[in-house]
Order: C-alpha cells, then structure tokens, then sequence
C-alpha cells in the first residue's frame, strides 16, 4: 500500500524520504490542482483576482470542517509561523506581562514572541519539560508550576518539533480558560496527523499548517481565531481589506484575505489536499503509519541503547517519532546520511542531546527504514564524538 502511494508523490524515486515533517510532500493529483489554479490566474489574473472573494471562502470552508469550527473564524497564511507571529504582535502586552512557552518550541515561533516582548516590556518564559516523560498530567502540572499571577498568555505546540511529542494541550487549554489567560497553540505538526474539533478545544488561538501532514501545496497555512479576540488580531500587511467603516460585516476576515497581489493557488488547492484522503481512506493509512513509526522507534532505541523519550502510547506520539542519539556530531551524520545513502532525516540538538527525527507519512515502507537501520550503526560509530 505504502509502495502504491509513493508513485502518487513527486518524490524522486532514490531518496529514503523520512523527513516529511519539515516542508511535507505534495501528492500529484493535489500539485495538479495547484497548478490550475496557477494557470486560472494567469489565464486572466483581473477576473480571477477578483472572484477571490467567492472561491476563498469556499476553500476555508473545506479546511473549517477538516478542523472543526466555523467558515469565519480562520483565515488562511502562509504558514505556522506567520499565525504565530501575528498573534505575538497583535495581543496589547504590557511591561511586567508573561509569555509562558516550553523548551519544546520551534525556534522561529520563539523568535517572533521574544521579539514581541521586547517590544513590549514583556517576558518570555520558558518551562523546562523534561524527557523522558512518564504521565501526562506531569506534563500539564510541570507546565502549570510556571504559570504566575502575571501570565498573560501560554503558548505551547500540540505537537513538538524537535521531540515529536504530542502535549496535552487540552488540559493546559482547560485550566488556562479557568484562570484567564490567552492560550495560543502551534499547531504546524497536528494538522492532518490528529483529528481536529477546534471548537470543542475551546482555544483562543490556533496556527497550523496544511503543507505538511495535510499535504497540500507549499505556502498554505491557517489562522483560528476565537470570534470574540478576532478584532485583536492585525495581518502582517495593512493593505485594502482594512475596513474604514467600524461596522464592516467581518473585517477579521476581510483584512487577511486582501493582502494585495498574491497567488491564492496554493490556498484553492487545500480542498484537493482533504480529497486526497478522504479517497484514500487516511485514518487506515495514519495507523499503518503509526505501526511503522513504533516499530521503527522500537529499533532505533535498541541499536543506540538510549531510553525512550515518553511512553509507547499514541497518546504520546502519531506519526513523527524522535530518539536520542549517543553523543556525536549530528550535522556531519546528517549530512552523510543524505550524501552517501539518500536518506533525507533531522538530526537535531536539543536540551544539549543529539536527536534524531522519523517522519513515516503513508508513502514511507518498512523497506525505507530497513535501509536507515543498516547504515546508522556504523555512520554513528564513525561521528561519535566521545
């Protein structure tokens, strides 16, 4: 099954392709739809240009139901980063305020809220979440025990970048809505991995991505913003869709989606993403990939003799899963993994440990991570750096 998917992707047939968690992988038939779009536009770009206004919402409200909320209450972006970014600079901190994040956070999110705070006056606080973890209310209490009068806002991943790690979000949403306290997720990795009922989250702010586990085009991202914040939250760019009347019928709308000349191609192709797995039954395909991804950390915790970084449950993890490495130079095995044998997989360094990061997505074989476990002995042998 997995071999047959592989020759609905664009992927070039010699790479070991474990790395869909960092830009994704476009499957054919939704690339196909992109480019109409592409061609639509060119074809006549004032006339389609115009009619954004009734195929944008007809979009959003394919990846609303994906989801789980209402049509109006996101918007879509480029990316994660871009949702992230703007809610860090949109909601009106003070000096003395608290940002409360973890240690788990994707650096480029950690940026644009560290820049946001010093702006403001803000501060920037990060729990350690230490691994291996054991329960997940010792996750949610070790995340709580930061938590101070002055917190105004929790930003957290639902799942990590650098640790795979699926947090319990809901539970921190919980307790943050009983305290007051904004609560934004970083959704980049959950889109298209878990089933998502936004609304039943009962988050105030949501960033995901649809180019990554969703699959859709490059460039498509999305924004949930719960109605009663979305006048805090500003677009990047003031541009036409700025309402001059105060009673615009919905401006939250209106000011991200007219963002001057753009391609809204890769945001048209979102509903062919969602086609593409309805028509191939995606919640079989994700717990194949599930099996594959357990069976696969289950070999890799044997060859490098290291623990587990949380529990053998899918409570923890789906289809991304990250193990600890014996210290060695990760950029050089990284890199000799891609030059020598076509394996495309992060190697990262976090909390000061070498960590390495498998992406099974339903194109992704048993044989492909045969092929990882054969070379990585000796590559971790010759990078060893101790």
């Amino acid at each position: 099954m997995a071999q047959d998917l592989r020759s609905l992707f664009l992927l070039r047939p010699e790479v070991v392709f474990l790395n869909h968690g960092s830009f994704g992988a476009c499957p054919r038939p939704v690339f196909d739809d992109y480019q109409h779009w592409q061609r639509e536009l060119e074809a006549q770009p004032v006339e389609f240009l115009a009619s954004r206004t009734q195929l944008l919402p007809q979009a959003r409200a394919a990846l609303a139901t994906y989801v789980g909320c209402a049509r109006d209450d996101l918007v879509f972006i480029p990316n994660a980063t871009t949702g992230v970014s703007a809610v860090a600079r949109s909601l009106p901190l003070q000096e003395g305020d608290e940002v409360l994040c973890t240690d788990h956070e994707y650096g480029a999110c950690d940026r644009a809220w560290q820049f946001a705070c010093q702006r403001t006056g803000a501060r920037y606080v990060k729990a350690q979440v230490p691994l291996p973890a054991r329960t997940r209310q010792e996750v949610v209490d070790t995340i709580w025990s930061a938590v101070t009068p002055r917190t105004r806002v929790i930003f957290i991943s639902h799942i990590t970048s650098p640790t795979a790690v699926t947090f319990p979000v809901e539970e921190v949403i919980r307790r943050a809505r009983q305290a007051g306290i904004w609560t934004l997720i970083d959704g980049a990795h959950a889109v298209g991995q878990l089933p998502l009922d936004l609304t039943a989250l009962d988050v105030d702010f949501y960033a995901g991505n649809c180019h990554k586990w969703l699959m859709a085009p490059k460039g498509t991202g999305f924004l949930y913003v719960r109605k009663e914040l979305q006048h805090l939250v500003a677009p990047p760019i003031t541009s036409w869709g700025r309402p001059v009347d105060a009673q615009a019928p919905n401006p939250f709308v209106d000011e991200w989606e007219w963002q001057g000349t753009r391609d809204i191609a890769p945001f048209l192709a979102v509903p062919a993403a969602i086609h593409f797995q309805q028509e191939h039954d995606w919640p079989s395909v994700r717990d194949r990939c599930h099996e594959l991804a357990t069976w696969v950390r289950s070999a890799l915790l044997d060859l490098t003799g290291t623990e587990p970084l949380t529990p053998d449950t899918r409570e923890w993890y789906e289809q991304m899963v990250a193990v600890q490495l014996p210290p060695c130079d990760g950029v050089a095995l990284h890199e000799r993994l891609r030059r020598e044998h076509n394996v495309e997989i992060p190697v990262r360094t976090w909390s000061g440990r070498q960590v390495i990061r498998v992406s099974v997505q339903g194109y992704v074989t048993r044989a492909d991570m045969e092929t990882l476990l054969k070379v990585l002995p000796r590559l971790l042998s010759e990078t060893r750096t101790n």
